[in-house]
């Protein structure tokens, strides 16, 4: 009997404690009716992401038969957006681009023209831009105005986020401001 007196205290504290708690979860139904349920929220959103899964979506331009948008599977090739789009033209340069490139979502696509024989001068400088998604840190600072810290700052924008897909991409690029840009925009090729 002696326990019992003693330990009142906690069975009276559970009963309590219970019966919050079963009060609550039958009364706590309404109280969240005008509240969202983050759960929900998310199994939602989750659903309207899978509905593209597996899509990307190219823009192909330039000397090919149907330039425009096309809707390619995850893991293509340059060379899938080029047959999606018709094939090259006859005055194509198949060594503009690189046909085995994997292709990413939002990527632009150009297939240039041949450059003619007499301007050989034109075509040594289209072949000698640098490839700015491919080229390593030495090659980055053949550029003008680009040193050390910010080839390996384009490297390292390259690596954490990706390809870029346009010229103007590199002004996400810590260090490349619009002046910069100017500089190197003649001397680099975006894909």
């Amino acid at each position: 009997m002696y326990w019992i007196k003693k330990y009142a205290w906690v069975v009276l504290v559970a009963v309590v404690v219970l019966w919050f708690m079963l009060g609550n979860s039958q009364g706590g139904e309404n109280k969240t009716e005008g509240l969202i349920d983050i759960d929900e929220t998310k199994a939602a959103m989750t659903v309207e992401k899978t509905g593209n899964e597996g899509k990307l979506m190219v823009d192909i331009k330039g000397e090919v038969a149907k330039p425009g948008i096309y809707e390619l599977e995850e893991g293509s090739r340059v060379h899938d957006a080029v047959t999606a789009a018709g094939g090259m033209t006859p005055e194509a340069d198949p060594a503009s681009v690189n046909l085995a490139q994997s292709v990413s979502d939002e990527m632009m696509i150009i297939v240039n023209g041949m450059v003619s024989d007499d301007s050989e001068g034109a075509q040594f400088a289209e072949n000698s831009k640098i490839r700015i998604n491919y080229a390593d840190i030495t090659e980055i600072q053949t550029l003008n105005g680009i040193g050390e810290s910010k080839a390996k700052a384009i490297v390292q924008h390259r690596e954490d986020n990706g390809l870029f897909q346009t010229v103007e991409d590199l002004l996400e690029v810590s260090g490349i401001g619009e002046k910069t840009l100017e500089n190197i925009k003649d001397s680099i090729q975006i894909p």
